[in-house]
């Protein structure tokens, strides 16, 4: 996912809000990138569903000021 920076940004957020320091995951985000666990890839995913949630919005307002 390196090419995508900003999904990457927003995949790192997500890992590092649900898994933080105080409970860590077994691996560092750049391990669990690497190694392509179960936690990266759902932080993906919640990253993926973000962004066409956040890209709907963004839609819908650009819309709105159309009309």
């Amino acid at each position: 996912m390196q090419h995508d920076l900003r999904l990457r940004a927003a995949a790192r957020a997500i890992y590092d809000n649900v898994y933080p320091a105080v409970d860590p995951a077994p691996f560092s985000f750049e391990e669990a990138e690497r190694f392509g666990t179960v936690e990266y890839r759902q932080a993906v995913g919640a990253a993926q569903d973000a962004r066409s949630a956040l890209a709907a919005q963004d839609d819908q307002l650009l819309f709105a000021a159309i009309l």
